[in-house]
């Protein structure tokens, strides 16, 4: 779109007869990457953390965007700011009419793959060579990498744990729980007490592939489920199909919020928040929460701690091995005219990034932080010494599946979850919509 109206604006000047080439040059060669005297280079970036709903990642953006600007003076970063689901909506427009910002933010692996199939995104491995490939933490970029090439740089990591009420264990004599049984254990107790033993909102789904996701670990190991996806192994595995059946045995045993297919993941929160839920398996984007927010009572966020899930006797799966993966990461446009600097911009950016995301916005970077340089909540640090022992990390189920087969999934998950699909049915509907797209 901006060479047709260079070009425009070329036919114009020659009909006129007029030699604007002082005030053209600029604009040319900001399309072109030039760096001459006088010239000025432009990179749009293109990102979902509005001010209002994500304010201290905002800020950080911003500053970021003015340092970089600071240190190559010839630079202007161009900043479009969308919601979450605006933002998807619009890579889908700007990548059908090859119009994608030079820089934007992308998910991981089945998010990414059809961008990457389509020749949108360009590979980054030439800015992953030295210092900044050895920043990351083991695994993260991986997520971001396609038939032996990268094509995003992950800001974000996340791990699951389940975060407890220390109050509420404390009253019914119940300590954080090794193993599977004494997780039944420990449910039964308190649904029999009257005290909801977990929140979930599974309307939103992939808060109960979490569940899922747990379960087919600690039974099967840590590929087994990675397998399924990939179609070197199958759903209809035994240990796939029993993660199923321990699905709906908590199911039950009244171990979720009532109606929690019914709620979304915002609204399930309040039962924990309000004290009214003992447990709460989420991301660990939900510990400011419970140590920085000074909008939440002190009283209440010294009372929550986090377990990882625990192992099942006879199951293949580690207590080391988490469920999680990174976030939103950076990618640049493959047909961005700016390409080089872009690059740059996103080195710059990773960087940048990893020093200040957790003090400034309670997130944990992809790249590694060294705890004993910043000053941290305990929780904060525990959750970052998990990661360092981490024995595995599997990527989120519906983010490894092509977008039609995470569907699949997530409906399937909620039909588990409402008992309106046998372990078997499950098993086979993931088979049928994997099998569709081989």
């Amino acid at each position: 779109m901006r060479k047709k109206a260079i070009s425009m604006l070329f036919v114009l000047t020659m009909m006129l007869g007029l030699i604007l080439s002082g005030c053209s040059s600029s604009s040319e060669t900001s399309n072109e990457g030039g760096s001459g005297s006088g010239d000025k280079v432009t990179v749009k970036l293109m990102h979902l953390w509005p001010a209002g709903s994500s304010k201290q990642h905002n800020i950080i953006v911003n500053d970021i965007a003015a340092e970089y600007e600071k240190a190559n003076p010839g630079v202007k970063i161009e900043q479009e700011i969308l919601s979450n689901e605006q933002y998807k909506e619009k890579l889908k427009i700007l990548s059908a009419s090859n119009e994608l910002p030079d820089v934007g933010m992308t998910w991981a692996a089945g998010f990414l793959e059809p961008y990457v199939k389509g020749n949108k995104f360009a590979p980054l491995d030439d800015i992953l060579e030295g210092e900044l490939g050895e920043s990351f933490i083991s695994g993260t970029t991986e997520a971001y990498a396609l038939d032996g090439k990268t094509y995003g740089l992950p800001l974000e990591l996340n791990i699951a744990p389940v975060y407890y009420n220390k109050k509420i264990f404390e009253k019914y004599n119940l300590e954080v729980p090794e193993t599977y049984e004494e997780f039944k254990n420990i449910v039964k107790t308190l649904a029999d007490n009257g005290v909801t033993p977990i929140t979930l909102g599974n309307k939103d789904r992939w808060t109960g592939s979490l569940w899922y996701m747990y379960l087919a670990d600690r039974l099967g190991g840590p590929e087994t489920l990675t397998n399924a996806i990939n179609r070197t192994g199958t759903f209809e595995d035994p240990a796939l199909i029993q993660a199923a059946e321990e699905i709906q045995s908590l199911v039950g045993m009244n171990a979720f919020v009532k109606g929690f297919n019914g709620l979304s993941n915002d609204e399930a929160k309040g039962p924990f928040m309000n004290e009214q839920a003992a447990m709460y398996l989420m991301g660990s984007w939900e510990l400011p929460n419970y140590t920085t927010n000074e909008d939440v009572p002190q009283e209440f966020r010294d009372s929550i701690g986090f377990f990882k899930f625990p192992t099942v006797e006879g199951g293949k799966g580690d207590i080391n091995s988490f469920v999680g993966g990174p976030g939103v990461g950076l990618f640049v446009s493959e047909k961005s005219e700016v390409k080089e600097e872009a690059k740059k911009f996103v080195e710059f950016f990773v960087q940048k990034w990893g020093e200040r995301s957790v003090t400034d916005a309670g997130v944990i970077p992809a790249t590694k932080v060294d705890t004993s340089k910043v000053d941290l909540p305990q929780m904060y640090i525990d959750v970052l010494d998990e990661l360092n022992n981490a024995s595995n990390i599997t990527l989120y189920a519906d983010v490894q599946m092509s977008a039609s087969v995470a569907q699949e999934h997530l409906n399937m998950i909620q039909a588990l979850f409402g008992e309106q699909a046998t372990p078997e049915e499950f098993a086979k509907k993931h088979e049928e919509a994997l099998a569709s797209e081989e």
